[in-house]
């Protein structure tokens, strides 16, 4: 499998020329991938938009808690979950991720992520993104020892 993936961009030409647009072309690899991924799930939690981290999470997914697994069968689980989780975040207002690939097939990445947040203890969690359509979505979280 290549470590690649060619993603197709469509940028709006400045001429006046009846196409009006150009199709451009860029190589995005794994970790190109996941930083981007990570970047808009960090805004959406820091956010606390409950909505937009459901986005990020396909359907069926896992999340593998100890002592207590949450299959999820529809988006709406992931959204009520995360909207009463908001609140052990409360003043939290700047967080960041630290991610490693770890492996990777043309179908999946798995991203070991340390969450860092404000003054808050880090969090390490192991994820496994599966390609659904053009998007990436989180298939399994899986909490990591820090």
């Amino acid at each position: 499998m290549p470590q690649w993936w060619i993603v197709a961009r469509t940028h709006r030409n400045h001429d006046t020329g009846l196409s009006g647009f150009v199709a451009s072309v860029e190589i995005m690899d794994e970790n190109t991938m996941a930083r981007d991924f990570f970047d808009t799930y960090t805004r959406a939690l820091l956010d606390r938009d409950a909505t937009a981290v459901a986005h990020h999470y396909a359907v069926p997914a896992l999340i593998e808690f100890p002592d207590q697994p949450v299959a999820v069968s529809e988006a709406a689980q992931t959204e009520d979950f995360f909207a009463s989780a908001f609140s052990q975040y409360e003043g939290t207002t700047e967080a960041s991720a630290t991610i490693d690939v770890v492996a990777e097939t043309g179908h999946s990445v798995w991203a070991d992520v340390t969450w860092s947040y404000d003054d808050a203890p880090a969090e390490r969690n192991m994820y496994q993104l599966v390609r659904t359509g053009e998007s990436w979505k989180i298939a399994v979280l899986t909490p990591l020892e820090t």
